[in-house]
């Protein structure tokens, strides 16, 4: 009788142990961008290298689940560095600047010039300023499991930002305390808000402008709101050291075993967003759609506008096309092909008196137009007398 108890317990005791030791340790992790597809299947970035460290680990089999807590779903995005500290995070994809106000050196992470391109920020990471600041994280109590940088941009309602001048008079959100102090200087108002609150500081008109990274940038869809941006390109303005980062104390707890994969799975990670971050610039610019970034505003960028009214014409956005055209041909009042697209959507529209006025001002500016445009609009709407 003894004997079948004590077999039943020690059959019990390893059911217990095996269940109780399928995954010994939870460590949650943090971030504040989103954790759902967009349109193309892809991801944020900074979200896969996250999943990435938790897959890599996972195949390790050394009892350790990473649970991800994304779109600031467990820390809003500046609260996240002081429970790392303290060990109540465990793991977080982090901007470093954020953390500023704690220790100003990491300003320095996203000051203009810093990083020119992501070629240099490969070398700049065994730079002695980042050992320096790779201390500095280790001795507030985190340690660094992957390096990343993701290049930086401009955006703004109402102009294109390509030198200090154009953000005199806009209300900008600023990346960090030392831009804020930049764009002040050059005659900016700021707002301080984290990248996942841009889009509706611009929405609500508390913005008129910001600088954020591009993977941001498109993750949050800020192309939406905005008249014109300026991308990283090959000589990028600015970098953002942006790495996954874990509590030292929630490291220290974990065996040798487990550190080491955590480190390993980092580098995975690293390895990763370094393939990656060639295409995040291109994927700045795309996000905007056909012709939507105009680096310039001059004439010449009026076809900028008008091919952009064409693309939107052809996705049936009718009334934005309207829009574009229109500030096509404020741009460059004899552009023909503005005139033309504008004649048609405006057709589509049934918009014909308004069509004709189109016809009217083209012609007043000697202005060639597409005779198969106006045959087809006469044939609805006969040419009005006082327009001939």
């Amino acid at each position: 009788m003894f004997k079948k108890i004590s077999l039943y317990f020690t059959a019990l005791v390893l059911v217990l142990t095996t269940i109780g030791s399928a995954y010994a340790v939870t460590l949650k992790a943090s971030h504040q961008w989103p954790g759902t597809p967009r349109a193309d299947g892809s991801f944020d970035v900074r979200h896969e290298m996250v999943q990435i460290i938790a897959d890599e680990v996972k195949k390790a089999n050394v009892d350790i689940d990473i649970r991800i807590y994304p779109a600031k779903s467990l820390y809003k995005p500046k609260e996240q560095w002081k429970p790392m500290t303290t060990g109540q995070l465990d793991i977080s994809a982090f901007p470093l600047g954020y953390a500023s106000k704690f220790h100003p050196e990491f300003s320095a992470t996203l000051m203009p010039g810093t990083v020119k391109n992501h070629d240099h920020a490969l070398r700049f990471n065994k730079s002695p300023m980042m050992t320096e600041i790779k201390k500095i994280i280790n001795d507030a109590g985190v340690v660094v499991l992957s390096d990343a940088w993701l290049g930086g941009g401009f955006a703004s309602k109402t102009k294109c930002i390509k030198n200090p001048s154009d953000v005199k008079g806009q209300v900008m959100r600023a990346a960090g305390k030392a831009f804020n102090q930049m764009l002040e200087g050059a005659g900016a108002g700021i707002q301080s808000m984290p990248s996942s609150e841009i889009y509706t500081g611009l929405q609500t008109g508390v913005l008129t402008g910001a600088n954020t990274s591009s993977g941001s940038f498109v993750s949050y869809k800020i192309y939406e709101q905005v008249k014109c941006a300026t991308p990283p390109g090959k000589f990028g303005l600015w970098f953002m050291y942006e790495p996954i980062l874990m509590s030292k104390k929630s490291f220290d707890a974990l065996s040798s075993k487990q550190q080491k994969a955590l480190m390993k799975a980092g580098k995975v990670a690293e390895e990763y967003i370094t393939a990656q971050v060639a295409n995040l610039d291109k994927k700045f610019e795309d996000a905007i759609g056909h012709y939507r970034i105009v680096l310039e505003i001059n004439p010449e960028h009026s076809n900028a506008y008008a091919y952009w009214g064409a693309s939107l014409s052809a996705m049936e956005r009718l009334p934005e096309a309207v829009s574009k055209l229109e500030e096509s041909l404020t741009l460059n009042r004899f552009n023909s092909q503005a005139y033309d697209i504008l004649i048609d959507v405006l057709y589509r529209q049934k918009q014909y008196e308004r069509a004709w006025d189109m016809v009217h001002k083209a012609r007043s500016g000697n202005v060639s137009l597409q005779q198969n445009s106006l045959d087809r609009l006469s044939k609805v709407s006969p040419e009005p007398a006082d327009k001939k």
